[in-house]
């Protein structure tokens, strides 16, 4: 009765060396997706970095509880094939229904897109289809902002209760946490799980505060990518944020 069992395992263990091994063909040109309220669509550039095989690219929405779905925002095209080496678009388009969801704070969606190899010639050949899943946020036309307004996430608080700080949101904005360290020059504090607020939300870090300090450096995702810090200063067991200068 054991051989199969380890038969088993070494063949899993297999396929989870060849699928760590295996590089995406289909890539996106970002790794999150704001979706102006006040459009009727945002484009994505899509590429095969495969130079020797066409590829199908497959996309579609789900909704914040990881449900696919065909409204309020869609996929167009749901599926196409992309030459080796070539560039394409995909487009997410918003859906009358779009007009419903809330306008004073933000929505969270996921926009899924999976690669699909065509078929191999070789017998016994293992094929891994990736796939690719990111943060879509839909933003309400009435709270988009210029580049040149002050970032929403430095008005992030933090509360100390007992050993343990909270993050307080007041924005109608989502704030997603990557990072703590005690400074901004120090080590990032292990044990921190990236966390993501709701809008208007709050949330532990799952630290103890003496981790991190009296004054301690959050670091946050922006629109762009970018990992921009926050650091905090504490007074009577609310802390303040400002930016880090680099």
């Amino acid at each position: 009765m054991k051989k199969p069992r380890l038969s088993l395992t070494a063949g899993t263990l297999l396929l989870s060396l060849v699928a760590q091994q295996a590089g995406a063909a289909i890539a996106l040109d970002r790794t999150r997706v704001v979706f102006d309220g006040g459009a009727n669509s945002a484009s994505l550039n899509v590429s095969n970095e495969n130079k020797q095989l066409p590829y199908l690219a497959q996309g579609w929405i789900e909704d914040e509880a990881g449900e696919k779905i065909s409204s309020p925002l869609t996929v167009l095209p749901p599926l196409q094939r992309i030459e080796p080496g070539e560039k394409s678009q995909v487009k997410i388009q918003a859906l009358p229904e779009a007009a419903r969801l809330p306008q004073d704070r933000e929505s969270l969606f996921y926009f899924n897109l999976r690669e699909i190899p065509p078929k191999s010639d070789k017998p016994n050949t293992l094929q891994i289809a990736l796939q690719t899943r990111i943060k879509l946020f839909y933003r309400p036309k009435g709270l988009m902002t210029a580049p040149t307004d002050t970032p929403w996430q430095e008005q992030l608080t933090l509360s100390r209760q007992g050993n343990q700080y909270r993050v307080h949101n007041p924005t109608p904005y989502y704030v997603t946490l990557v990072e703590a360290r005690r400074s901004p020059e120090g080590e990032a504090v292990p044990g921190f799980e990236p966390l993501m607020l709701a809008p208007h939300g709050e949330a532990a870090v799952k630290i103890g505060s003496n981790a991190l300090g009296d004054s301690p450096v959050l670091t946050y995702v922006n629109d762009y990518g970018g990992r921009p810090q926050l650091q905090f200063s504490c007074a009577a067991g609310s802390c303040q944020a400002s930016p880090v200068e680099r």
